[in-house]
């Protein structure tokens, strides 16, 4: 990344003909925006590690078991419907942030957590953030609301009819680079019950595309397909009755993990506390996160709070 920037910054003085001044101000533009994205990730671990401590984290992790102990149910659940919900709700790469650390927590190797939590991103993210990319994106682009009313029915259509395949791949490329057999049939054996967790996104993903327009799509897909997905895979429905784990910690890749990884034997001697106690945090997410999305005086009330950094040194960035 220093060879890239020196790289840019150099093109841009000796061909470009830009100013050293604009090259420095736009330099110390581009620190502050990682402050931004830096500050994001502060809050997803500062959360994550609120969750281990308080020992919410071992209540939501011995939830899952109590649904379902096999990964490839847990990834459908967590990755697939709480990951769409939450880029519906915010889009901007949060679910990578908040699912990819949670999946973490309840004992996936990091490497596999990134990339399920970037596999989350194929299908919600066009009504990611309440709808952003059409009604901002192609909408303020094309200058054209009827334009942006026509693509979002069709792009939910299409999106539907790829999506519903997409927690099928997620759970094939985990056990094909991740698990103990590296097998790809192991993730293709629970192919039923990957295609009904699928469509049970999609279908509503997609109506609502199509007869209430793009604000809601990955939000209501999610929020339909979560509770029907989790009662059905309590009761086995759809499920093999072989039950896939990884393998044991000791024999993962040292490239798989991360030292700052949590310890989950670390969780176990917490106060037990309720379920429901336990996900609140993350509730509360979710509402704030679409509050100040929906909301024109929530989102004006964030807003209001700002540190400005007006034309630096000059140059009007």
């Amino acid at each position: 990344m220093p060879i890239v920037f020196l790289v840019t910054a150099g093109v841009a003085i000796y061909v470009w003909e830009v100013t050293f001044n604009r090259v420095l101000a736009s330099s110390i533009q581009g620190l502050l925006i990682t402050v931004a994205v830096l500050w994001i990730i502060f809050g997803a671990i500062l959360l994550l590690n609120t969750l281990k401590h308080s020992g919410a984290m071992a209540s939501i992790r011995k939830g899952f078991d109590n649904i379902s102990p096999d990964r490839r149910v847990q990834v459908i659940i967590i990755a697939w419907l709480f990951g769409s919900f939450i880029e519906g709700a915010s889009g901007f790469g949060t679910p990578a942030a908040i699912a990819a650390p949670l999946m973490v927590a309840i004992g996936f190797p990091a490497m596999a957590a990134v990339m399920i939590g970037m596999m989350i991103q194929s299908t919600p993210v066009s009504f990611g953030a309440v709808g952003t990319p059409i009604l901002i994106g192609v909408n303020k682009g094309l200058d054209s609301e009827g334009i942006g009313a026509t693509l979002s029915a069709l792009v939910a259509i299409v999106h539907a009819i790829t999506g519903t395949l997409i927690p099928l791949f997620m759970i094939m490329m985990m056990t094909r680079f991740f698990g103990k057999n590296k097998s790809w049939f192991e993730g293709l054996s629970i192919l039923p019950f990957a295609l009904f967790g699928g469509v049970a996104f999609t279908i509503p993903y997609a109506l609502t595309g199509v007869f209430l327009g793009a604000e809601f799509p990955s939000l209501i897909g999610a929020l339909v397909g979560l509770p029907i997905v989790t009662f059905a895979a309590k009761k086995g429905f759809l499920i093999p009755k072989n039950t896939w784990d990884f393998a044991p910690k000791e024999e993962w890749p040292t490239v798989w993990v991360s030292k700052f990884e949590m310890k989950l034997d670390s969780m176990s001697a917490k106060v037990p506390m309720s379920l429901t106690k336990a996900w609140i945090p993350y509730v509360l997410v979710a509402v704030i996160l679409v509050l100040t999305r929906v909301s024109d005086e929530a989102k004006a009330f964030v807003k209001s709070w700002v540190i400005p950094f007006k034309d630096i040194l000059g140059e009007g960035t």
